[in-house]
């Protein structure tokens, strides 16, 4: 019985592409997503776009944060294979405990990002968002966390 059981596990994990997708992240740098969506990105992957080119722009947003003066709100690294798995906790307890606040957070990011010299080359500053950014560095997905009770998933398109 137990066998069947972790058969039919298996099968459920493989018939959700977000779950599947989620390896051994899930309980070990976040609990299990509580809530998923996909993004349809406007955007295409730059053909620049590598596992060097992610891991530089997760650090790059690191360092920005530790050359505050203060302790850093969140941890962003990229995991997977080719790094194309982009995970973003808050550091701070109460901050982003919520889908809307996460939502929020990622407006704020892509205000950020719509000042960016690589949207404003492109002339997508107004129509583009966090999320195409991702698209454009060829991840596939991004986790954001509380880093506590609390995980949203999104498949990037």
């Amino acid at each position: 019985m137990r066998l069947w059981l972790a058969v039919l596990g298996i099968l459920a994990a493989l018939a959700d592409p977000a779950v599947a997708q989620e390896g051994a992240h899930a309980g070990y740098y976040y609990p299990e997503p509580q809530s998923r969506e996909e993004y349809v990105s406007r955007a295409r992957t730059m053909l620049d776009a590598d596992r060097s080119r992610r891991l530089q722009f997760t650090q790059s947003l690191t360092l920005g944060q530790l050359e505050r003066p203060y302790p850093p709100s969140f941890a962003i690294f990229a995991k997977g294979d080719e790094a194309e798995k982009l995970i973003i906790l808050s550091m701070t307890a109460g901050y982003a405990d919520t889908l809307y606040r996460m939502r929020g957070f990622l407006a704020i990011l892509t205000h950020v990002s719509r000042e960016s010299p690589l949207f404003t080359s492109f002339k997508v500053e107004e129509i583009f968002t966090f999320l195409d950014l991702l698209k454009m560095l060829g991840f596939q997905q991004l986790t954001v966390s509380d880093g506590d009770r609390y995980a949203h998933l999104i498949v990037i398109k």
